[in-house]
């Protein structure tokens, strides 16, 4: 694993998190900021996937 995926499944987690809390409380705003954090998390995460595909794709077999 390398940072993006690790920093992207932590904001995924906190964003699941945040969102939670939002509708624990009634609060459209927190929901919405939970949802934002989850997906910048998926898409950092995903940009460590990829760097780790290039990376495995440079190694020799």
């Amino acid at each position: 694993m390398n940072k993006n995926q690790i920093k992207g499944t932590a904001k995924e987690s906190v964003g699941k998190a945040q969102e939670a809390a939002g509708k624990l409380i009634g609060s459209d705003k927190q929901q919405v900021k939970g949802l934002d954090k989850q997906i910048i998390g998926k898409v950092q995460k995903t940009v460590g996937d990829v760097e780790e595909k290039i990376k495995s794709k440079g190694k020799p077999a």
